[in-house]
């Protein structure tokens, strides 16, 4: 209505009715009739423009909270929800770092989970954590209502015990707004909303952080929960995995079983079947033949079950080591000697260059495994009549040994599958020797269990440098 135009009392009334009417129902945009006095009526039409005002920015306001909120809940996972909430708040809340925490250990401690902030470092970073019980904290979740610090350096003077605080100041921090977050009754944590600059939320109303509270409350549980499925899912998918891995290790040991073990039981069987239909006829020297023959064939059947056994307990966790101080000289010149018997069958040599002084810390037995492995191949794969050198190597924490043959060295192929379960190389044993595949890998697990590493380098003019480190035995 315009200024000029005349009503009476009752036809003001009425307009004035139906105007609240209009805003009751949502509708902003009311014609007052205005009073050329300052009678009631017209008190009362100007309380109705103010009021009509204030309601229309308050919806406003509320639904861009449902927008954003809407928006925000388009993440599915914690961290996704979270990252939209840093994004688009902003929009309704002045920010330099938004913090989130959960209420963990059925309701006893309130843990960091995310942070992200328009500076660097942060010092209250994820995974801190506080018990909940007499915390100021607790108190805001009995309240259910935000919380606005507007000079925290004053409150930390106040509280100079509180760890949070003080990181939080740390980090340059002047006011903050703490948010409980509880859904469907149950409180499941907090968001904070932080400024370098003091009475930065002074002046905001509180009313309005209830209902972003409410909504962030049920969106961060949904993303919470979606998280923790996902993490179960990926468990779920790496057991499968390493059940998938153990299942085909299992039929691989099979096949090794069938294959490798059907050989030499054959040659035993036939060498007890000949023992049996010729044993009158034979003689002595014939009949001790065809047995050491058969030992042979027994002690490498034993031999692959060894490994099998151990590569077993190695890929279960099972294999434990008994460490203790072993003199590295006589460790080497008894290995050294023992294989020189076994590779005078070839003609073979296998020569200790230098007598090492110091000891080593581990497990005899099992290093003892990791050097016959190496010496046994270095004469395997060299032709007959080589010689096979050993030496050790003084370095700084540790001593480096080497076993260098004279086969046929490692292809750079070779190289990448040397050390894994079950390879087997191009390169072929001199003598026809059998093997699982399974000696490197065993010996690069084993010389890792004792904090050392193995590697090989071939060289130009022939053969290869098997060698392996072992931490010095401290003083």
């Amino acid at each position: 209505m315009s200024n000029g135009q005349a009503h009476s009392s009752d036809e003001r009334a009425a307009l004035l009715i139906e105007a609240a009417r209009h805003l009751q129902q949502g509708e902003y945009e009311i014609d007052l009739p205005i009073s050329a006095g300052n009678d009631e009526l017209g008190q009362l039409a100007s309380a109705l423009r103010d009021l009509s005002q204030s309601l229309k920015t308050r919806d406003e306001e509320f639904q861009r909270i449902d927008q954003i909120t809407t928006r925000i809940n388009e993440g599915l996972l914690l961290d996704d929800v979270l990252e939209n909430v840093y994004d688009d708040f902003r929009e309704l809340i002045p920010y330099d770092r938004i913090g989130f925490a959960l209420i963990d250990d059925g309701g006893q401690t309130v843990t960091a989970r995310w942070a992200k902030s328009s500076y660097h470092p942060l010092e209250l970073r994820r995974g801190f954590s506080a018990p909940l019980a007499g915390s100021t904290l607790a108190a805001i979740l009995e309240t259910r209502e935000p919380r606005i610090l507007n000079d925290l350096r004053a409150y930390l003077d106040a509280k100079p015990s509180s760890e949070s605080t003080r990181l939080i100041v740390e980090e340059g921090i002047q006011s903050s707004l703490t948010c409980p977050l509880v859904a469907d009754g149950t409180a499941v944590g907090f968001i904070f909303f932080s400024s370098r600059q003091p009475y930065t939320y002074d002046q905001i109303h509180v009313d309005v952080f209830q209902r972003i509270a409410a909504r962030l409350s049920i969106i961060v549980e949904k993303g919470r929960l979606a998280s923790e499925l996902a993490a179960q899912n990926r468990a779920v998918e790496r057991q499968n995995q390493e059940l998938t891995r153990l299942n085909e290790l299992k039929n691989t040991f099979l096949g090794i079983a069938a294959h490798d073990l059907r050989s030499p039981l054959g040659v035993i069987q036939m060498a007890l079947n000949f023992l049996m239909d010729f044993h009158d006829s034979l003689s002595v020297s014939e009949r001790d033949t065809i047995l050491q023959d058969a030992e042979a064939q027994v002690l490498s059947m034993l031999n692959m079950i060894d490994e099998l056994l151990d590569i077993t307990q190695i890929e279960a966790g099972e294999m434990e080591l008994v460490k203790g101080t072993i003199d590295l000289a006589d460790f080497l010149v008894e290995a050294v000697a023992d294989h020189n018997r076994m590779a005078a069958s070839k003609g073979s040599y296998v020569v200790l260059d230098d007598l090492p002084t110091g000891t080593i810390e581990g497990d005899p037995f099992r290093l003892r495994q990791v050097i016959d492995n190496l010496l046994s191949n270095a004469v395997k794969f060299s032709p007959p009549g080589a010689t096979v050198r050993v030496w050790a190597e003084p370095q700084p924490d540790a001593w480096r040994i080497n076993v260098q043959d004279e086969g046929p060295g490692v292809s750079e192929e070779d190289r990448k599958r040397l050390f894994q379960n079950f390879a087997r190389l191009s390169a072929r044993p001199t003598g026809g020797e059998r093997s699982t595949g399974l000696g490197l890998a065993i010996t690069r697990r084993l010389v890792e269990q004792h904090n050392g590493t193995i590697d090989v380098e071939s060289l130009s003019g022939g053969g290869a440098i098997f060698w392996f480190t072992l931490p010095r035995k401290a003083a």
